[in-house]
């Protein structure tokens, strides 16, 4: 995309929502995995961040030791919001083409 149809989308507001609706079907389709302890706790994301699955191992359930699984599952979900947010900008980087340097997007 160059500026030249960055400047046809803005005098086209239906051309825009098209392209942002665009977006949110991207987004939508995406799935990650964050992973933690090594792989013994995985979350499944959509790019909607609505969760999709967990898998937790057996090994790593300790009754007496519950803080533990729960720091696993926080670094899970925080490892797949990471990669979440990661597709996003390279989705919008790639959407705006050289704009994406201007904005900051295309590092």
């Amino acid at each position: 995309m160059d500026l030249n149809d960055v400047m046809k989308m803005l005098k086209d507001p239906q051309a825009l929502q098209k392209q942002a609706q665009e977006a949110q079907a991207r987004m939508a389709a995406l799935s990650v995995v964050g992973v933690a302890g090594g792989g013994m706790v995985r979350m499944t994301m959509n790019g909607t961040m609505d969760l999709l699955n967990v898998e937790i191992a057996p090994e790593v359930i300790d009754p007496n030791d519950p803080d533990m699984l729960k720091d696993l599952l926080k670094a899970a979900h925080n490892d797949a919001v990471y990669r979440i947010r990661e597709a996003m900008q390279a989705d919008v980087a790639r959407s705006m083409g050289p704009l994406a340097g201007m904005a900051g997007l295309g590092t």
